[in-house]
């Protein structure tokens, strides 16, 4: 059996491009969020199903650690002195947190069904009107959706409500 040279040149490059190693992506802290931060949730103007409805307001402290191979691509941990902790992850230059909360969506039985709260954010300009990649303001969303079928039916429970998370450390 003969081999052709195009078969020899490409397996000679072949084994090149296999023995190299290409840059190695170095994380970053200046890409991430690292520090401690004032989480609050505007209950003024929270809707609920999507109607205006006045909530309670909660304010929390957020110690938060991130690891980034790229900006933009960034994962980490949130610790909230309300006791929880949670993944946090960047995608497309928007931050977001995600958990479930216990007991959260009140059933016509007396019990409560979990809810799937999700913060949603982006470093924010002064004004809140556009964005500001070096900004130590961040704001977005806080939202709480409860789970389909946890009351016996699918009629499920959903909160919206700004969101603001400024850096204090």
């Amino acid at each position: 059996m003969r081999l052709s040279t195009m078969s020899i040149a490409l397996g000679v490059l072949t084994a090149a491009w296999a023995g190299q190693s290409g840059p190695v992506a170095e994380a970053s802290p200046e890409w991430g969020l690292n520090g401690t931060y004032v989480a609050t949730s505007n209950g003024e103007w929270a809707k609920t199903n999507d109607v205006f409805h006045n909530e309670a307001s909660i304010r929390s402290t957020w110690s938060i650690t991130t690891t980034c191979s790229y900006p933009g691509e960034c994962t980490g941990t949130v610790h909230s002195d309300f006791g929880w902790d949670a993944t946090i992850y960047q995608k497309s230059s928007v931050w977001y947190v995600k958990k479930m909360v216990d007991r959260w969506q009140p059933c016509p039985d007396g019990s409560a069904g979990p809810g799937l709260q999700v913060f949603r954010f982006y470093p924010a300009t002064a004004d809140g009107s556009g964005t500001d990649p070096s900004s130590t303001t961040l704001m977005g969303e806080d939202s709480t959706t409860g789970v389909s079928g946890s009351c016996g039916s699918s009629k499920v429970l959903f909160i919206t409500m700004p969101f603001k998370l400024v850096k204090i450390t």
